[in-house]
């Protein structure tokens, strides 16, 4: 099976500067999409084959997640732990073999300031993603919004308390990896230098001067069967590039 997954930066805006050239040309059997600041019903484009299933935010223009699946799941939770997630972060599929995630992390913002927000975000969506692994694996995807070794960022020692980097942040992604699942891209490329965000300012992009922050993680019971993690930095559209994963499922 194939899955992709693209932190957009606004879908209406990704739309236009050439979304369905690479949605189409991935025909992945599921597309994770991310920070699509738009509710279902304002769209006017169509994603054919596909059933969609989305989770914007209360507030207008913010956040917000999608997940286009070939196939129908069995079921669909949005949020957490069937909690209210007024900022649409998370989508989770059932399938007959797997759980599929799609997440948005929160950023810990300018002076950290939604830290503890994070904190408290990492601390539910952990449990909601144990929860889930007990049943059955899980593959999880999507804008996580952490750098998780200096290998995964341009310039690790001036970013040391910068949101994406700080020591609270590492530890909880290592905690979760502690906790069963693998980091796909990682294991498949133990010291691969690539990213998947770069800021606008700077001509960062032309620099390469990155973060690797979007993923895919899988249950380790599945690792083996992951054929391939890929980083697709050659495609623009957006200040995150898209992320590819193939699996025998």
């Amino acid at each position: 099976m194939k899955f992709a997954s693209w932190n957009v930066n606004g879908l209406r805006a990704a739309v236009r500067k050439g979304f369905f050239e690479v949605f189409n040309k991935m025909d992945a059997d599921i597309f994770a999409v991310q920070e699509t600041k738009m509710k279902e019903e304002q769209k006017d484009f169509t994603f054919d084959g596909y059933h969609e299933f989305w989770n914007s935010a209360e507030r207008p223009g913010y956040s917000g997640t999608l997940t286009l699946a070939k196939e129908k799941p069995l079921s669909v939770t949005r949020g957490l732990l069937e909690e209210t997630d007024v900022e649409g972060r998370v989508i989770t599929l059932e399938y007959d073999d797997f759980y599929f995630v799609n997440t948005y992390s929160p950023n810990s913002g300018e002076g950290l300031k939604r830290l503890p927000f994070r904190m408290d975000f990492e601390t539910r969506f952990h449990e909601h993603l144990q929860s889930l692994d007990a049943k059955k694996p899980v593959i999880l995807t999507g804008d996580l919004n952490v750098a998780h070794e200096e290998i995964d960022l341009k310039n690790p020692k001036n970013n040391q308390k910068s949101a994406g980097f700080t020591d609270e942040e590492r530890k909880r992604f290592t905690k979760l990896l502690g906790k069963g699942f693998s980091d796909t891209f990682r294991t498949l490329h133990p010291s691969k230098v690539q990213y998947t965000w770069w800021t606008y300012r700077f001509n960062a992009r032309k620099r390469n001067a990155g973060w690797r922050i979007d993923y895919f993680l899988v249950s380790e019971r599945l690792m083996e069967r992951v054929k391939e993690s890929r980083i697709h930095d050659d495609i623009h559209g957006s200040d995150h590039c898209p992320v590819f994963m193939g699996i025998d499922l």
